[in-house]
């Protein structure tokens, strides 16, 4: 058995937030709204229309912190729209946070796993 992981390797969390066309693009939108009115502070990423790394279609990126989680995932989980969300903490390591440590809100998506094993793999030879 894995001896259990110590919550202090969590730096924070990143909410992938999915979308695949216009109408769904458009919830992601009015989501992206809501959360920049809250008063958390959180780093909202590009948007990117079309898969990019391990993420099977559209997406942005909400990062916030660790001493956020309580106030920000409910909010998600409330306000979401049908979207799905990946939620996960980050780590060293990436393949875990997006998989074994993945929370997701709504429909769980498939990720493009070898990305992030390829992406591992070269980030330790150097």
């Amino acid at each position: 058995m894995k001896p259990h992981s110590d919550i202090a390797a969590i730096k924070g969390y990143h909410a992938h937030v999915y979308y695949d066309g216009a109408e769904t693009r458009s919830r992601a939108e009015s989501l992206r709204r809501g959360v920049e009115v809250l008063d958390i502070p959180v780093a909202l990423g590009r948007w990117h229309d079309a898969p990019i790394g391990p993420h099977p279609t559209g997406s942005y990126q909400i990062a916030f912190e660790v001493n956020h989680f309580a106030e920000l995932v409910p909010w998600l989980a409330l306000n979401r729209q049908g979207l799905s969300i990946l939620i996960h903490p980050t780590t060293e390591d990436v393949v875990a946070d997006h998989s074994d440590h993945a929370i997701w809100l709504g429909r769980q998506l498939e990720l493009d796993m070898e990305i992030l094993r390829r992406f591992m793999a070269e980030n330790q030879t150097k």
